[in-house]
């Protein structure tokens, strides 16, 4: 080593005769050390590049190609020129010859590489832009060596001086921006993928987004292409996907070898599949503290310089300021770089795991789907998976802090000695409460989430069938219960709070708590021979300032601990839902293709049991819902599994038509279900053969357009598109629709009618043009001429889809004779099975069904039909008063009608009349529902000030006033260091000082700064917390369920649930935790700004222009980020809603094999919310630049004024103020970037607000004095009544009087949007009388995000004008003076969708738990379901699934019946509540409804007229206006009647 170094300074690094670093040194480390690295990576980006990157193909730029290559070519001869010469100096070191002819080797390589980046890059090479960089940098310093005197360099500097001057000539045009090259503008990479490294570690490639949000509000056009195609989400779920199948296998491997279970860990694979960015990530984070830390090395030397600065010049004063400028801005810009990238990393990781999430539940076998609510998947992908956008942050954090604390200690040790060792003990004492904190946050983290999930289930599950809620009168328990939900969750955000008061002591205090043990080791023992220790400046302050920057990985020890144990609980439990179980594709055996052979059937099953219940738990528990016979007795004594399905056998040939016929919960369905694979297959063979496509029994809408939602995705042929919709009788309701086929649907199909849902599922099944057609009972929703329509254009022998295999559940028996073949469905086995004349000849249970039950046998019978004595019918749904009408939502109502003859119906849509003027646009008209109200402009004070008041003002000022006296205190604590070391200096030998004074006061200052911190945390994160929390999440609940069902109805499930969800997220964590992050680094910076400008007045004059570069960058971010914010949050709901519509189809998904397209459409979405999310990202990394920029600029000015004073400054105070100085980078880029992100967070809160603002209905309770036992007689009287669904639409009720009498059975019937279902809703004050008080007061359609007159929807009318509505009277009182609640649970409905919610029976039958056991199973009895509740596990207390999936559609609707019997009032409505069972059952409820209603006045909607044939009394309506009330007699013998036709139309005549 001595002769590669044969200068008189030797290797050094510092020269002993100069203030410089040594020859020997420069060339070896800025030269040789450099290039070696340098030619390494050089080649290990050409051997990438060559192997891993594909050619862009769009060519090279000249004008910067040429040039670079030539620089770097005369830059390489030029330092050999400089190498050749050095050769054959002999007094000059070797190294330095060999250096120079090194670094000409990698710049040669570098025009290799550079040839090799211009083929496979669009932009400029990092690699090559930092060694250009490096490279100069090194040969400034050496030339700036060979130039001073003393230096002893006798050799020519002009190749050296070349060789900088050409790299320069060639660093400016590799850095030029290349944004107007064509290769460029070619390219589709976003801004990010164009920006030099440069532009990236400064982010100047942001600012032209920042330049557009100062001149105009930002769209998210604007932010396209900020996300790298290598982090798109399929991109990041293949690799991921493909590593989790690894760990799986390798589990499954050991599993078998070994006796012990290593289970596979999902947290690890993320991280090793994304191994190649996380290294140099990881790698970059020790850079940072490498850097971090040479300030307090350099703060030390100024100290010594400024004590001693008469032996030194100014220069070596300026040098040491200018070097932890330097330093401080690399490790500022290179921390803010590495966030960015780390970002980066945690949104692939995130969008990877949201895409295996949606795929796995695509995949769900039937036992995992009942386990796994929608509401629980959902909180996987919202909060879940989102908890890994930052996770690589917090995960890099166990590199940086232990390295962090390694230099730390070691720099303590060499200013303090062995009393260091204090500190490092107290450090390690508060390790094992550290352990005790991460175990408990994790037990309280994961209860949290166990209590949120539970939520948003009931919140989800209440909010979709909000109608029926309100129908029943039981907003307030459903309220209660979440409420109780609500508050478990609550308790253990309190607990967390507490846990953190305790932890500050760790976490805020553990610095100054370590200072104090430390200093006070160190003044009693620390010097010579274990004599008091001697405290200067450079031992007090450069302690000091290690100690401050050891309370930044101290206290993000807590932050990585909570949120690193947060990432794990919520990976573990995405592991947990991607470890269940799935469909296994091998129980249906599928071929695309049909059989060679046409004998050969395209459906096969053979011997082939299936169950609803995994295999594993085969006899452990009944059967749930519509697996065991409705009606049937509890003969299964001990509860032993029986399959739903039991030795099937059954072909399906070519082009035949199959009915499955049988009495409900026999497992008509289930045998559909069983074909496509949604049951477990027991045993035996199951095949199809061809393309399959299914219709659910009840259909499944997309919100699309109705045309988008007939194609699905499928190319568009004008001929086969207009044939089908013909054939599904849809061109009628295409022609009503205000946009046509391009008319909007809404979300569950809400402005669609059931009929008209059910024909455009027949639609899109029929345009997929499949061989195998799946068809579950569709006809039950139309009315007779349609079913006529669709059996004879469709799905009939002569139909559209003749020549097709068709598979017809149904509950009718009318077009029964022209089936190929019928399968007879009892007890979960086919009992018979053949063609119709074989069956009736057999005489079986068939020939009996029919005998019995059809109208055609009764009339071959000579049946009277005078007045009938059953309920029965002949086609259970098929309608004779014009297309069913069973929509969730009023909407429904507002549709056009399908017949013939009624296309002038009125419209009684509530969201989208069909009857618009003729003036208004087609498209416009189309939207139902709108994009979402993104609000524009700052996040108003006001609601800082509302999360302010609901955590309570006195709390707040307190919590601010205590923040004050803590950063006394801290102050203070230096202050009072500074004073001691003063006094010291002066002190007389002869006169000690006490050091039981300076340690007393040292330690009562630290103590109350800890007891502080702790009350401050604890009111904050436990008591205002909380009460916030408690409160806005009260206000949204009661608001929401009070809001009106026109705002339901035009408002998505997901866009309500993100509230509930995110936005209660931010309010519950993310708000107060910023508000506490913004008093901490606000007081904090505010007090290092006073003390420099204490101590150097002279910063004084800098200090407006800083203030003032804070403000404007600042503004610059908040003109973007709110709106960046706010472009991502609305980009989550699409995200979700799309989730929650995939789950509600995804029987029909996986039955016709187009998963692959709803995958894309989710990963586009995720994409999608990914860029807007890093856009939102990279504007607060352009903050963090400009921030720490502007902060360097303040250390460097508070160096630069003591070295230029140093005459009249006193060494310590200057210590002191540099301390703090050091900090405020850091301190004022976490306030900025804290009061940002709360203007960001306050978004969500914002969001909130404005759903707490909008019009409520009628209040629940009034103080209207009900009489006793009202209503005791059942009289219902509409006074001129008329109503419209919300202010600005037609009227759908038009001056409506009619008196309906006590105990009178009145039979409603009407043509599709006549108004049947409109005069029940109004009976319940869904819809309030128009132009009624309510009816203004409730009307949000100017606040609903989507606002309606945006989209053209509104009428023009001004309804102000318009006499008032008239009103409806029961018993003698008008229901508009009666408080909501009270008026619906004083009234009786039966639904046509039966509705049951999570919970138990009891429950769902009364969920105010007013009523004994005994008057629950009274009720069972009556409806005909004790035998089937008694024979479950726990009675009353079965746990019923989500929607009510473990009960068949039947038995739901017996449990409502059930609910009708238990509430004691005058009045029920009957919505057409037998649609769903088959005759038998049909004709026993209506049975019961006889008898047990048989004193009460009943409204019965009639879909079909069969059901009102023996009504007392027949209301008709026509365009919302009766048109006909009369006896069902009487409007009989007059053929002229519109009854009469209906009846005529149905065959009841």
């Amino acid at each position: 080593m001595a002769g590669l170094c044969n200068h008189h300074e030797g290797w050094g690094p510092l020269s002993p005769d100069r203030y410089d670093l040594t020859p020997c040194f420069e060339y070896s480390v800025f030269f040789c050390g450099m290039a070696t690295v340098a030619i390494v990576g050089f080649l290990a980006r050409v051997h990438y590049l060559t192997h891993n990157a594909k050619p862009h193909g769009l060519g090279r730029t000249a004008w910067i190609y040429w040039p670079t290559q030539i620089s770097m070519i005369v830059a390489a001869v030029a330092i050999w020129t400089l190498a050749y010469q050095l050769f054959y100096m002999k007094d000059f070191p070797v190294v330095s010859a060999w250096s120079c002819t090194i670094m000409g080797v990698a710049w040669v390589a570098a025009a290799i590489l550079n040839k090799y980046e211009h083929r496979y890059e669009i932009r400029s090479s990092s690699a090559i832009f930092a060694f250009y960089v490096t490279s100069i940098c090194g040969a400034l310093a050496i030339l700036q060596t060979a130039l001073s005197p003393g230096s002893g360099t006798d050799y020519s500097v002009t190749p050296l001086v070349a060789f900088t001057l050409v790299l320069t000539a060639g660093f400016l045009v590799e850095a030029w921006p290349r944004g107007n090259t064509q290769i460029q503008r070619s390219s589709n990479v976003g801004m990010y993928g164009k920006a030099n490294l440069l532009s990236r570690l400064t982010f100047w490639f942001f600012t032209p987004i920042i330049s557009i949000g100062l001149n105009r509000i930002l769209t998210a056009d604007d932010i396209k292409g900020q996300l790298p195609e290598s982090l798109a989400a399929y991109t990041g779920y293949k690799r991921l996907s493909r590593a989790w199948d690894e760990a799986l296998q390798r589990h499954r491997r050991s599993s078998s070898t070994s006796s012990k279970e290593l289970s596979p860990s999902l947290f690890w694979t993320v991280l090793k599949n994304s191994w190649k960015m996380l290294i140099p990530v990881l790698l970059s984070r020790v850079a940072i503290v490498l850097f971090s830390y040479t300030l307090p090395v350099l703060l030390k030397e100024l100290l010594d310089y400024l004590e001693d600065h008469e032996s030194k010049p100014v220069s070596y004063g300026i040098t040491l300021a200018l070097g932890m400028f330097t330093a401080s801005l690399f490790a500022s810009l290179l921390n803010t770089y590495n966030r960015y990238q780390m970002l980066t990393l945690g949104v692939a990781s995130r969008a990877a795991l949201i895409s295996m999430i949606y795929r796995k539940a695509l995949r769900l076998s039937a036992g995992s789907r009942n386990e796994a609510s929608s509401g629980k998947i959902a909180n996987h992908m919202s909060v879940d998976a989102d908890q890994w956008w930052n996770a690589i942050v917090y995960i890099s954090m166990w590199i940086e802090i232990p390295l962090a604390l390694f230099i730390s200690m070691k720099m303590l040790y060499n200013l303090l000695g062995w009393s260091m060792l204090a500190g490092v003990l107290a450090m390690l004492s508060l390790l094992p409460l550290q352990a005790w904190q991460a175990r408990v946050f994790q037990n309280i983290q994961s209860g949290k989430l166990k209590a949120m999930d539970e939520r948003m289930r009931l919140t989800t599950e209440v909010l979709s069938s909000m109608k029926i809620v309100k129908l029943y009168g039981w907003s307030t328990a459903f309220l209660r219960r979440i409420l109780k939900i609500r508050n478990q969750e609550l308790a253990y955000l309190r607990r967390i709070g507490v846990v953190e008061a305790f932890m500050s002591i760790i976490f805020i205090s553990s610095s100054l708590i370590i200072s104090l043990i430390t200093f006070a080791v160190y003044t009693l023992w620390g010097g010579p021979n274990f004599t008091p220790g001697t405290l200067t400046p450079q031992t007090v302050f450069v302690s000091m300032t290690l100690f401050a920057m050891l309370k930044g990985p101290i206290a993000s020890l807590s932050e990585a601990t909570t949120s690193t144990i947060a990432v794990l609980v919520a990976t573990r439990r995405i592991q947990q839902f991607l470890l269940k179980e799935e469909v296994n594709e091998a129980d249906v055996v599928r071929s695309e293709s049909l059989p060679r052979n046409p004998l050969d059937p395209v459906i096969s099953i053979k011997n082939s049991s299936f169950s609803w219940t995994s295999p594993l738990q085969y006899q452990l528990r009944p059967d749930p819902g519509e697996r065991t016979a409705l009606l049937a007795t509890n003969d299964n004594p001990h509860n032993l599994l029986v399959p739903t399905l039991q030795s099937i056998q059954l072909k399906v040939p070519r082009g035949s038509l199959t009915a499955v016929v049988g009495r409900v919960g026999q497992g008509k369905s289930s045998l559909l279900s069983a074909m496509i694979g949604d049951m477990y297959k027991l045993k035996g063979r199951v095949e199809l053969c061809g393309l399959v496509a299914y219709v659910p029994q009840q259909a499944w809408i997309c919100n699309a357009t109705l045309k988008d939602n007939i194609l699905f995705g499928n190319e568009y042929d004008e001929a086969k598109y207009r044939q089908v919709l013909f054939a599904c009788g849809l061109e009628p309701d295409i022609a009503m629709l205000p946009g046509g086929d391009m008319t909007e649907i809404g979300e569950r199909g809400i402005n669609l009618s059931g009929g008209q849902k059910q024909r455009v599922s027949l639609a899109r099944a029929a345009y997929v043009d499949a061989d195998i057609y799946l068809l579950d009972d569709p006809l039950s929703a139309v009315d007779a001429h349609v079913d006529h329509h669709l059996w004879e254009n469709l799905i009939g022998p002569s139909g559209l889809l003749k020549g097709k295999a068709r598979v017809l559940v149904t509950h009718g028996t009318h077009h029964l004779r022209e089936m190929d073949q019928i399968v007879v469905i009892k007890d979960g086995s086919i009992q018979e099975r053949g063609d119709y004349s074989y069956l009736m000849g057999s005489k079986k249970d068939f020939y009996r069904l029919i005998k019995e039950y059809t109208v055609l046998e009764r009339r071959r019978s000579h049946a009277t039909i005078k007045r009938r004595q059953s309920k029965d019918t002949p086609a259970e749904g098929v309608s004779v008063t014009g297309e069913e009408n069973d929509s969730e939502d009023p909407s429904t109502a507002g549709e056009a009608a399908t017949d013939q003859d009624s296309s002038d119906d009125e419209t009684k849509g509530p969201t989208e009349p069909l009857r618009e003027q003729k003036t208004e646009s087609q498209n416009t008209k189309a939207v139902l529902i709108g994009a979402e109200k993104m609000k524009e402009g700052e996040v108003g004070f006001d609601v800082v000030l509302y999360y302010a008041k609901e955590a309570s003002y006195r709390i707040t000022v307190t919590i601010v006033v205590l923040f004050l006296l803590a950063q006394g205190c801290l102050v203070s604590t230096s202050l009072w260091l500074k004073h001691w070391i003063k006094i010291s200096k002066e002190a007389k030998d002869d006169e000690p000082l006490s050091l039981f004074m300076f340690l007393g006061v040292y330690a009562f200052l630290t103590l109350v700064y800890v007891l502080l911190y702790m009350v401050i945390t604890w009111l904050g994160l436990a008591v205002a917390r909380i009460r916030a929390s408690e409160r806005i999440h009260s206000h949204l609940l009661e608001k929401v369920f009070r809001l009106p069902m026109a705002f339901f109805d035009t408002t998505p499930v997901g866009r309500i649930i993100n509230r509930f969800s995110s936005d209660i997220f931010a309010v519950d964590v993310r708000i107060p935790s910023k508000l506490i992050d913004i008093c901490l680094f606000g007081i904090s910076v505010a007090s290092t700004l006073l003390l420099i400008v204490f101590t150097t007045p002279s910063f004084v004059m800098i200090l407006p222009f800083l203030l003032i570069g804070y403000w404007f960058v600042e503004k610059c971010f908040l003109s973007v980020s709110r709106t960046l914010a706010r472009i991502y949050v609305i980009s989550k709901s699409p995200v979700y809603q799309h989730f929650h519509e995939s789950l509600g189809g995804v029987s029909t998904i996986r039955a016709m094999r187009i998963q692959e397209r709803f995958i894309k459409k989710n990963a586009a979405m995720v994409d999608r919310m990914s860029n807007n999310f890093l856009s939102n990202m990279g504007s607060r990394r352009w903050l963090d630049v400009q921030l720490r920029i502007l902060s360097t600029i303040v250390l460097l000015c508070a160096a630069l004024f003591a070295v230029l004073q140093r005459d009249s400054m006193d060494p310590s105070l200057v210590g002191l103020t540099l301390s703090f100085a050091l900090t405020i980078t850091e301190e004022v880029t976490s306030l900025v970037r804290n009061f940002c992100d709360l203007q960001n967070q306050l978004v969500g809160l914002e969001r909130i607000i404005e759903y707490t603002d909008l019009k409520t209905e009628a209040p629940d309770t009034t103080d209207v004095l009900l009489p006793a036992n009202w209503p005791s007689e059942g009289r219902i009287s509409f006074k001129n009544y008329s109503t419209r669904y919300r202010e600005g639409l037609d009227l759908v009720i038009t001056k409506v009087s009619v008196d309906i009498l006590p105990s009178e059975k009145v039979g409603i019937v009407g043509r599709t949007g006549a108004g049947k279902s409109s005069l029940t809703l109004a009976l319940f004050r869904l819809i309030e009388a128009a132009n009624s008080y309510w009816a203004k007061e409730s009307d949000n359609s100017r606040s609903l995000v989507a606002d309606a007159a945006s989209f053209g929807i509104l009428s023009t009318d001004d309804s102000d004008d318009e006499e008032c509505g008239g009103f409806i009277e029961i018993d003698g009182v008008d229901i508009s003076t009666v408080g909501l609640e009270d008026l619906r649970r004083h009234l009786a409905i039966i639904p046509q969708d039966p509705t049951l919610f999570a919970g138990s029976v009891r429950d769902n039958l009364d969920p105010f738990q007013e009523l004994e056991d005994a008057d629950l199973w009274e009720a069972l009895e009556r409806a005909h379901l004790k035998d089937i509740v008694s024979g479950l596990p726990g009675g009353l207390a079965f746990e019923v699934s989500s929607n009510g999936d473990n009960f068949s559609v039947g038995q739901r609707s017996l449990i409502c019946l059930a609910r009708a019997l238990l509430r004691k009032t005058k009045i029920l409505v009957l919505d057409e509540a037998t649609a769903a069972v088959d005759v038998e059952t049909d004709e026993l409820i209506q049975k019961t409804i006889r008898k047990e209603f048989a004193d009460r006045t009943i409204l019965t909607i009639a879909h079909r007229i069969k059901t009102v044939m023996d009504s007392d009394k027949i209301l008709v309506l026509e365009k919302g206006r009766v048109e006909e009330f009369d006896r069902p007699s009487i409007l009989l013998r007059r053929e002229e009647s519109l009854f009469y036709r209906l009846a005529e139309q149905a065959g009841e005549i």
